[in-house]
C-alpha cells in the first residue's frame, strides 16, 4: 500500500490494495472509477481512505453516498478507526452523516406525511420562524446561535457520529438535528449521505449552497451502485392516482374551494375515461400509453392547462398554512411536470387490484444520466461500486460517464468455501407456469433446503409465485418456514431476522421475494445461513415501461435486450446470492433454480470468479461439500 495512505485497519488484504492503489491514482488525476467487488474486500476502507488522504491534501470534500443504513454505520466507524490510527490527523478528520430531514427532525407525527408535504411544512415553520428546534440553532438572520456553535465545537471534538448520534445528541440540546448537520457538513471532509443529496438537482443546491460546497471539489464515492440508475430514473418519475385525486377532492369541500373542487372532479373524470379505454377491449388491459397531448386537451377542455395549475398550486399553498400538506398540492406538481419532454421517458396509465381498482397515471424516467450525466461531468473524480457492478461497462454507458476507468477485482474468499450450482429441472418462465410446474419447484427446493445442515434463504421472482409454491413446499420441507411479508418495517424486519437466526442449529427456511426485504442489504455471518436458493429469474415484468426501456437502450446503445431486461435481472440475482457468504470463514451454498440459467445468454453473464456449474445431481454434491469441514 501507498505510504501516507489513511488506511484504518494494520494489515491490508492483497486484493484490497490494489483497489486502494486505483482509488488513488483516479482521484489524483481527477478520473472516475467504476469498480467491480466482490463482498468482503472491504471496499468501504480501501474507497474512504485513499479518497480521504488525498481531499486533505488538497482541500477537497469526500461524499460517500449510499441508500442502506447499515453501511452509514460501516463509514462512520472506518472513519473513527481512521481517526484513532493516525493520531497526526486527530483534528482535521470531520464527518457529517445525513440521512433525509424529514426522518431527522424532532417535530412529532412528521414522519407520516408525504415528502414533498413535508417539505412544504417544513419550510412554512421556518419561513415564519415558528419551528421551537429551528429558533434554538439559527438566527433569523440565518446564523448559528451561540447554542449551535457550541454544539458544533463539541461535535468536530467528539469525531465522527453516526445519524443517530447526531439526533439524540440535538435533542438532548434542543437543536435541529438537520440544521445542526448540515452546519456541521460546512467543515466536514466527509459527507456520508443518500444519492439524492447530490443526484437530486434541487436537494444538492440546497445542501451545497447552506454547507458552501462546489460540486468541482468534491469526490463522490457511490456505495451499491447498481441501485443507481434505478433510483434516478425515479426520481424523474411522477405518478398521479385516482385515489390522490379523491383526496384533493375532499379536501377541496372540506375548505369550501368550489372552483378548484370543479377542477379536481374533470381531472377524477379525464382518469375514469382512461379506465373505461381499458375495460372496451376484448381482454381487460391492465395499462395502455398516453399521450401527452391528448391528456393536455383533456385538461384544457376543463379549464387552460397553466391556468389550472397556478389556481391549483395557490390554493395549496393556502391550505398549508391551516395543515401540514396538501392533496391538491400533489396534484398541481403532477401536472406541472407532465409537459416535460417525451425522448427517454414513456407515459403510462395503469389498472392495479386492490379492494378497488386503483388507476394510475404516470410519467415515467427511462434515462437516469439525464441526471447523472451532469454530476459525473462537474465532481472532481466519481467512484461508483458494487460487488455487483458487473458488467462495468453497461453502467458506464447508461449512467452516462464520458471516460473511466474500469476494474473488476476477483473474490477475495476462498472457493472451496462457497459450492454454486445452476440445477435446470424447472423454470418460472410465464408460458411454463402451471400447478404442476409449481409442484415440481416446491419438490426441488425442498429437497435442497432439506439436504442443508443449518438455515436456508429462498428468494422467488414475486410474492404470487413464491405463495404458489409454499403451498406445496411447506408439507415437503423438515425445517420451520419463514414467509417474508411485503411492506415489513425496519422494525419487523431486525424481529424477523433475529427469529430466524435462533434456528441456525435446527434449520429453518426463510422465504422471500428477490426484490423484497432480504434480497438484499442484510448480512447473516457465520453459521446463521447455509444456502441460498434463487428460483427463478426476477426479470421485471413485460409491461409497457418494460419494453420502452428495451427500445430506449436498443436505440441509444444497440443494447436494448441486454440493458433493459436481462441484466438488471442477473443484478438482482447476483445480490440474492450474495446474502450466503458474507465473511472469509462462511461456508455455504448457492442454487440457482431455473434451466434458463444454464442457457448461454444468462450463463454468460456470472462472473468468471464464481465458478458456476450446471448439475442434476445436486443433493450428492449438496451433502459432500457439508460433509468437509
Amino acid at each position: 500500500m501507498q505510504s501516507g495512505i489513511l488506511f484504518p485497519h494494520d494489515t491490508i488484504r492483497k486484493i484490497q490494495d490494489e483497489m486502494v492503489k486505483d482509488v488513488y491514482d483516479s482521484v489524483s488525476s481527477k478520473k472516475n472509477l467504476i469498480v467491480h467487488a466482490p463482498t468482503g474486500l472491504g471496499k468501504t476502507a480501501a474507497s474512504l481512505g485513499p479518497a480521504l488522504t488525498y481531499a486533505l491534501e488538497h482541500d477537497l470534500t469526500v461524499f460517500f453516498l449510499t441508500s442502506r443504513h447499515t453501511q452509514h454505520r460501516i463509514a462512520i466507524e472506518t472513519l473513527q478507526k481512521i481517526r484513532e490510527k493516525h493520531d497526526k490527523m486527530h483534528r482535521k478528520i470531520v464527518a457529517c452523516d445525513l440521512i433525509g430531514k424529514q426522518w431527522m427532525c424532532l417535530v412529532p407525527n412528521v414522519q407520516s406525511l408525504y415528502s414533498n408535504e413535508f417539505h412544504e411544512f417544513c419550510n412554512s415553520q421556518v419561513e415564519d420562524y415558528k419551528c421551537e428546534f429551528y429558533v434554538k440553532t439559527k438566527k433569523k438572520t440565518g446564523q448559528p446561535t451561540v447554542e449551535a456553535k457550541k454544539a458544533l465545537s463539541e461535535l468536530e471534538q467528539q469525531g465522527p457520529k453516526h445519524t443517530e448520534q447526531i439526533i439524540q445528541f440535538c435533542q438532548e440540546e434542543g437543536l435541529c438535528p438537520y440544521e445542526t448537520a448540515t452546519l456541521l457538513a460546512e467543515h466536514a471532509n466527509v459527507i456520508i449521505a443518500d444519492y439524492y443529496y447530490v443526484f437530486h438537482p434541487s436537494i444538492r443546491q440546497a445542501l451545497f449552497q447552506r454547507a458552501k460546497k462546489e460540486l468541482g471539489k468534491c469526490i463522490l464515492i457511490v456505495d451499491e451502485g447498481h441501485n443507481l440508475p434505478k433510483r434516478c430514473r425515479d426520481l424523474l418519475t411522477h405518478r398521479l392516482s385516482t385515489v390522490a385525486v379523491e383526496r384533493a377532492i375532499k379536501e377541496a369541500e372540506k375548505y369550501e374551494l368550489d372552483d378548484i373542487r370543479t377542477h379536481l372532479i374533470g381531472i377524477r373524470d379525464v382518469l375514469l375515461d382512461y379506465a373505461e379505454d381499458l375495460r372496451k377491449e376484448e381482454v381487460m388491459l391492465e395499462e395502455m400509453k398516453v399521450a401527452k397531448e391528448d391528456f393536455a386537451g383533456k385538461i384544457n377542455a376543463i379549464h387552460n392547462f397553466d391556468e389550472m395549475i397556478t389556481d391549483l398550486q395557490f390554493a395549496a399553498d393556502e391550505i398549508r398554512k391551516k395543515q401540514k400538506q396538501s392533496y391538491i398540492g400533489s396534484v398541481a406538481d403532477f401536472l406541472s411536470n407532465w409537459s416535460g419532454p417525451d425522448f427517454g421517458y414513456v407515459r403510462v396509465f395503469s389498472r392495479a387490484e386492490g379492494k378497488k381498482p386503483l388507476f394510475t397515471l404516470s410519467y415515467r424516467c427511462l434515462d437516469p444520466s439525464l441526471i447523472t450525466k451532469e454530476v459525473i461531468g462537474q465532481a472532481h473524480s466519481t467512484i461508483i461500486m458494487s460487488g455487483t457492478l458487473t458488467p462495468t461497462a453497461m453502467y458506464k454507458d447508461v449512467l452516462g460517464f464520458e471516460e473511466a476507468v474500469e476494474k473488476e477485482y476477483p473474490n477475495p474468499f476462498p472457493k472451496q468455501n462457497q459450492l454454486n450450482l445452476i440445477i435446470p429441472e424447472t423454470t418460472t418462465k410465464f408460458t411454463a407456469r402451471n400447478e404442476a410446474q409449481f409442484k415440481r419447484i416446491a419438490a426441488f427446493c425442498a429437497n435442497i433446503v432439506n439436504s442443508v445442515p443449518g438455515n436456508s434463504a429462498l428468494f422467488f421472482p414475486s410474492y404470487f409465485l413464491r405463495d404458489r409454491i409454499h403451498m406445496h413446499f411447506e408439507g415437503l420441507c423438515e425445517k420451520t418456514v419463514f414467509l417474508e411479508k411485503p411492506g415489513m418495517t425496519k422494525e419487523e424486519k431486525q424481529a424477523f431476522l433475529e427469529r430466524f437466526k435462533k434456528y441456525k442449529d435446527s434449520g429453518a427456511a426463510l422465504l422471500g421475494v428477490a426484490t423484497g426485504s432480504f434480497g438484499e442489504g442484510i448480512d447473516l455471518i457465520g453459521d446463521y445461513l447455509k444456502a441460498v436458493v434463487v428460483v427463478g429469474l426476477p426479470l421485471e415484468k413485460p409491461n409497457l415501461e418494460t419494453q420502452a426501456l428495451i427500445d430506449y437502450y436498443e436505440q441509444k446503445f444497440g443494447k436494448g435486450w441486454d440493458y433493459g431486461y436481462v441484466l438488471p435481472a442477473i443484478t438482482r440475482t447476483l445480490q440474492n446470492a450474495g446474502r450466503c457468504i458474507r465473511s472469509e470463514t462462511d461456508r455455504g451454498v448457492i442454487v440457482f433454480l431455473d434451466e434458463r440459467y444454464a442457457w448461454p445468454r444468462y450463463f454468460k453473464c456470472f462472473p468468471k470468479e464464481m465458478g458456476v456449474t450446471i448439475s442434476k445431481y445436486y443433493p450428492e454434491k449438496i451433502k459432500e461439500f457439508f460433509s468437509v469441514s
